[in-house]
């Protein structure tokens, strides 16, 4: 019997071999780059991203094809639209690669839905990046106005009788250029020499002033509004603090070098700001309670009376209290050289002040100063300050708080 090979009966059911070599030049080119795409694909899943240069391979061309194809530059594909040195500040993108960024959110007890990319925008200063759109410029405006307004409320709930003039101290004490200055270097933020594209996007970015040079101008103490500026003129017209002059904005000072104080209260501006944008209300005033208000501030010390006995006398005659009497509690050594006496302050039988001095003048001043700090530290036992209650549908927890006459105008 006469053998038949197996091929020959099941060619049809089998697929066709495919060539070693390709029949032309263009099929090659396509099985190549195919190749070269899965080889690239591979490589853009890792950390590590080769240059292009290791990816390319050449063909021998014959040259009748190569006459009839024109020439085509080559061009190198890149990561990035334009090289980092070029760029005013860290692109968003290299923020999530940042430890320093991560180790801020820990360092502040962030959550982690807190976008890395908005914290390392709250660090960019607009004299590094003119952009409005990749600063901090917005951002702060808003924590300005945020912090001011929780300052405030919880400074005239707490404390109902202080003058505006302690106020404005107390404001400044809290949030301050030099206090949030001193707040962003208790969180450990540090300054870039130089911004850049290619600097940590967990620096603080802004363009420092060079040594020996002057304060920009937008800086610079400037004149009043008016000679004539009164505590009415400073409520209606001045920024938080009752400055007798106007405040720089953010917006100008675009590619204007400053000092690193006036980038370091930016940021703190700029992350308050974030918080209320990212994570809503509720977060940014415990925020505020557990970085701002839980530090110490002994507001005694922020008095400064010039006539406190008058002072005293025209309290006592507007609440109809009795006249105040100066009266000699104590004393020693009146013939050495250095007396004590102790002098206390009576409306009636009432005692509203006790003070000591080497004179008994001196005692007396002091004695109706202590009673002028007893009644303007007067702090309510239940405080509930308005911001509590904002978005809340349950308003049985309010308590409406004091609101009192008014420092005494002599």
């Amino acid at each position: 019997m006469k053998r038949i090979p197996l091929s020959r009966c099941t060619s049809h059911l089998q697929a066709a071999p495919s060539p070693r070599r390709p029949s032309c030049l263009y099929a090659a080119q396509r099985s190549i780059a195919a190749r070269s795409n899965r080889i690239q694909a591979r490589f853009q899943a890792t950390v590590s991203i080769p240059n292009d240069g290791e990816l390319e391979v050449e063909l021998p061309e014959e040259p009748s094809i190569v006459a009839r194809q024109p020439a085509k530059p080559k061009t190198r594909q890149s990561r990035w639209p334009t090289p980092l040195e070029k760029l005013p500040s860290p692109h968003p993108s290299a923020a999530e690669r940042s430890v320093k960024l991560h180790a801020l959110r820990s360092r502040l007890s962030l959550p982690q839905r807190f976008p890395l990319q908005t914290l390392a925008r709250s660090l960019v200063h607009p004299s590094a990046d003119p952009n409005p759109a990749f600063n901090n410029a917005s951002l702060s405006i808003l924590g300005r106005h945020l912090l001011g307004y929780y300052t405030t409320e919880w400074l005239m709930c707490n404390y109902p009788r202080l003058p505006m003039a302690v106020v404005f101290a107390a404001v400044d004490a809290y949030i301050g250029p030099k206090a949030l200055a001193t707040v962003a270097s208790e969180w450990g933020i540090e300054a870039a020499a130089e911004p850049g594209g290619e600097v940590d996007p967990g620096l603080l970015q802004f363009m420092r002033i060079q040594s020996g040079g002057e304060l920009p101008a937008s800086l610079r103490r400037q004149a009043p509004w008016s000679w004539n500026v009164t505590t009415t003129h400073k409520i209606m017209k001045t920024d938080e603090f009752g400055s007798d002059n106007a405040a720089p904005g953010p917006h100008s000072l675009n590619s204007t070098p400053v000092p690193m104080e006036e980038a370091a209260q930016s940021f703190v501006r700029a992350l308050v700001g974030s918080l209320h944008l990212q994570l809503g209300a509720p977060l940014v005033k415990r925020f505020f309670r557990d970085h701002f208000t839980s530090r110490h501030l002994d507001i005694g010390t922020l008095f400064d009376f010039r006539t406190p006995t008058r002072d005293l006398s025209k309290l006592c005659a507007r609440e109809g209290f009795e006249a105040p009497v100066a009266r000699l509690v104590s004393e020693t050594g009146r013939l050495s050289r250095h007396p004590v006496f102790v002098v206390g302050v009576y409306s009636g039988k009432d005692k509203l002040g006790e003070g000591a001095g080497s004179s008994l003048d001196e005692a007396r001043t002091r004695a109706a100063a202590a009673a002028l700090k007893a009644w303007y530290l007067y702090r309510p036992l239940e405080v509930t300050v308005p911001s509590s209650t904002e978005g809340a549908l349950d308003t049985s927890k309010w308590r409406p708080n004091m609101i009192d006459c008014g420092e005494v105008i002599v």
